[in-house]
């Protein structure tokens, strides 16, 4: 499968609008040095910049079309979208705090939502010159190459991506001097990403997450094949009216028990069959 071959799938159009989206964003961002941006903060001392901005209006116009809703992180939340099958829900700039401080761990983040569930997403890293698209029926692509999970069955020697931010607070001491080797890195979207194109085994977030900083990954690793959910083991549903989610698991799909294990021998949490929702997001307020 390619690129071209993409338009076969039934979420053709969704896929041309992720990536006319992702290319007209980084064509924003190219305008920009990180390291070199001048910064104001929102409130609970977030920053954001002229960049975050501009491209959140660019993909409003690439991918919004009558009868869907809009979630994004910069943009006043239109609670219409709760009535609403087909959700967008992005992030223009995953990983503000990397961006700023010039570190190469930022992208550009697209979901869509159908019915309350992640179907299609991509990300952008322009740092890295990385693009990752893809959808429930079409898999996903790692720069025009089809990509899959890692296919390893044991944490042993895995490659588990961390929150910059969690390690910097202490939160991952208790996972020191495991079989398994833990990386540092900032945007949860980016990471996501990296798991969907088998180029890193698992990650996962042990604070609350918003739906903007987790659906396009999310749906780049369910379409790739992998695993996702939350930390108690739900289902990982979009467009609920507060969109703040808990913590989540993402990984390969032979890594669902080890890394259920894992996060329940240090959390209290046991591992349990998982639970679906029983109604889509959209209905809930």
């Amino acid at each position: 499968m390619n690129r071209e071959s993409m338009t076969s799938f039934s979420y053709a159009d969704i896929l041309e609008r992720i990536q006319a989206g992702l290319e007209a964003a980084r064509a924003i961002l190219n305008r920009f040095t990180p390291g070199e941006i001048e910064t104001e903060y929102k409130h609970g001392h977030d920053p954001v910049t002229e960049a975050d901005r501009g491209v959140d209006a660019a993909l409003r116009v690439n991918l919004l079309r009558g009868g869907e809703g809009w979630l994004s992180e910069e943009s006043a939340d239109d609670v219409s979208r709760l009535s609403m099958s087909r959700v967008w829900v992005v992030d223009p700039l995953d990983g503000t705090r990397e961006f700023v401080a010039g570190i190469p761990e930022f992208c550009v983040s697209i979901g869509f939502v159908e019915n309350g569930r992640p179907v299609a997403g991509g990300i952008c890293n322009p740092a890295t010159n990385e693009t990752i698209i893809g959808s429930i029926d079409s898999g996903i692509l790692y720069n025009g190459k089809p990509a899959r999970p890692s296919e390893r069955t044991t944490l042993q020697g895995a490659l588990i991506l961390a929150s910059r931010s969690e390690i910097k607070r202490g939160e991952w001491k208790q996972f020191a001097g495991g079989e398994f080797q833990i990386r540092p890195m900032g945007s949860v979207a980016y990471k996501l990403a990296l798991v969907a194109a088998g180029l890193a085994d698992a990650t996962f977030t042990l604070t609350p997450k918003n739906e903007w900083d987790v659906v396009a990954g999310a749906a780049l690793v369910k379409s790739a094949g992998g695993f996702v959910s939350t930390l108690d083991n739900t289902e990982l549903t979009a467009n609920h009216r507060n969109p703040l989610l808990s913590g989540l698991l993402a990984s390969g799909p032979f890594l669902k028990e080890p890394l259920l294990n894992l996060i329940g021998k240090h959390s209290g949490r046991h591992a349990q069959p998982q639970r679906t929702a029983v109604e889509p997001a959209r209905s809930r307020g």
